[in-house]
């Protein structure tokens, strides 16, 4: 069972929750500005532990002991992103969820406007606006939709608060009765693709999700499997198994999602992947990586169908948009156009064979 300290004497309006693996040192900083946020006695701050070796739990309850609306979550074990969050998630008593990275830190007002638009314009999520984790220039792109393939197609941020596709996963506000009735992050998917996942049913059954640009929070990234250079991304790196769980999930949110045409994506996207484990070989020189990236992701799928099946019979209950209204969403900015940049600026990925 989880070991939790702390205790909470406020009936939050947020629930902030930090899933933390190997944090120490990004966790100051993070509670730091939770500590200064103009909304902070409305909050509830849990720190759910996935038994990080480097002591970064010990950190956190020593940061959050005098606080009465912070406490600790130890899992015991790495859940991963997923299921951790739902754990975390049930003793959570905020009428509002917040899903925040460890590698982040808050503007003083990020959540109160945040929170004020989105219950402004009558929507169920949203995300702030993501910049870089030392000044302020935009970090990250946001989920305009899709592209042909089915993959996430990101777009630049505008100046005004306005729809988007994908919350981001280092941010992700929800209403907490929108995500119990969505079912969460799916557990199955251990981790990446689930902000996509959960956006996408969350548009299916009627929802709405919001980029707020005035609300502003720094973000890190990737700071686990692309930990050189400290706070500042230096390189790009990634691993088998991440490559593996990203192409696996990719699959996988489709084949649940997708009501009828468009899992006319999924040959399409099976049909990207087959050209990548090409060029992947050709550039490494490794069969292993493309045996765990590729064929394994796609017999992990295929493993899988069972719950495929009962997550789009879940959704069919659920569902107030067909393939025909998702449509909106479709972009014709490719996934991949977005990798590409990143590779002009810091050079292919290196890949850990792990």
């Amino acid at each position: 069972m989880p070991r939790e300290t702390g205790a909470l004497n406020i009936q939050p309006l947020v629930s902030v929750i930090i899933l933390n693996y190997n944090g120490a040192i990004w966790l100051e900083r993070c509670l730091e500005t939770l500590r200064f946020q103009t909304l902070f006695e409305r909050l509830e701050i849990i720190v759910a532990d996935n038994a990080s070796p480097d002591g970064s739990d010990k950190l956190a309850a020593e940061l959050m002991k005098d606080w009465r609306n912070g406490r600790l979550i130890q899992h015991g074990i790495n859940l991963g992103f997923c299921e951790g969050n739902n754990r975390a998630a049930i003793g959570a008593r905020g009428k509002y969820l917040f899903f925040l990275n460890n590698d982040t830190w808050l503007e003083p007002d990020c959540l109160e406007k945040l929170v004020g638009a989105v219950e402004e314009n009558g929507a169920q999520a949203g995300e702030p606006l993501i910049i870089d984790y030392h000044d302020d220039s935009v970090l990250s792109l946001v989920g305009e939709g899709f592209d042909i393939f089915g993959l996430l197609s990101l777009g630049v941020p505008r100046t005004a608060t306005r729809e988007i596709f994908v919350v981001g996963g280092c941010a992700y506000l929800i209403d907490r009765e929108t995500f119990d009735r969505l079912g969460g992050f799916d557990s199955a998917l251990f981790m990446y693709a689930d902000e996509y996942d959960l956006s996408w049913r969350l548009w299916a059954s009627g929802g709405k999700a919001l980029l707020v640009t005035p609300a502003k929070l720094h973000h890190r990234g990737a700071a686990n499997v692309n930990p050189k250079g400290g706070k500042q991304i230096v390189e790009l790196r990634t691993s088998d198994t991440k490559r593996f769980l990203t192409n696996r999930n990719g699959l996988l949110l489709l084949l649940k999602n997708c009501q009828h045409f468009l899992l006319l994506m999924v040959p399409l996207q099976l049909a990207l992947l087959a050209m990548e484990a090409c060029v992947g070989f050709l550039v490494l020189r490794r069969w292993s990586f493309v045996k765990q990236a590729y064929l394994n992701a796609l017999l992990s799928c295929w493993n899988l169908r069972g719950h495929i099946k009962r997550e789009r019979n879940r959704l069919q209950k659920l569902r107030r948009r067909s393939d025909w209204r998702m449509l909106r969403f479709l972009r014709w900015r490719f996934n991949r156009w977005s990798e590409a940049q990143n590779f002009l600026r810091h050079g292919l990925p290196k890949v850990n064979p792990e």
